[in-house]
């Protein structure tokens, strides 16, 4: 919600990303960010914020006019520590989806292996005189080909990105 009132209000302003960083003396990436919700202003740039686009910082925050609290300090930073903690979250979520996206990489890749190990190289005995076969011995020689080359980069890249994405203890 904040980032999308940044932008709005930004926007209704006339204001860059730029414009709104040099008054603001941050770099334009600082102000895409929260605007993508990637991160959110401290609490002294929040207020630097809203005097920059001449908005209460309630309404920055996304609170009706009817529910407006005075901008001390206090409010303004339990609003932040809500964000930052729904800000981190979206973030755990999305590194516990990769660590097992990348598990499931490794899993896949060595059941194929064993799966190619077990059935050995079955297109080596097929009568490559027939049409059909020969066109699916084709097929599978060019699969196992590229699977037996790429498999243990892939399974490498899969288990170092699985590593990285642990949970930290």
């Amino acid at each position: 919600m904040l980032s999308e009132n940044i932008k709005a209000f930004r926007k209704s302003k006339g204001l860059s990303q730029q414009e709104l960083a040099v008054k603001l003396k941050v770099v334009r990436q600082t102000v895409s960010k929260w605007e993508q919700g990637l991160s959110v202003p401290d609490s002294d740039l929040l207020l630097a914020l809203s005097a920059a686009l001449e908005t209460p910082v309630s309404a920055l925050l996304g609170e009706t006019a009817a529910a407006q609290e005075p901008d001390d300090l206090k409010v303004i930073c339990k609003k932040l520590e809500v964000i930052n903690l729904q800000l981190a979250r979206r973030k755990a979520a999305t590194r516990r989806m990769l660590h097992w996206l990348f598990l499931l990489a490794c899993a896949a890749i060595a059941v194929m292996l064993a799966l190619l190990l077990t059935l050995g190289s079955p297109y080596l005995s097929w009568d490559l005189s027939d049409p059909e076969t020969a066109v699916a011995g084709t097929l599978f020689h060019a699969f196992e080909w590229l699977f037996v080359r790429l498999a243990p980069l892939l399974l490498i890249c899969a288990g170092f990105g699985a590593f990285l994405t642990r949970k930290e203890m």
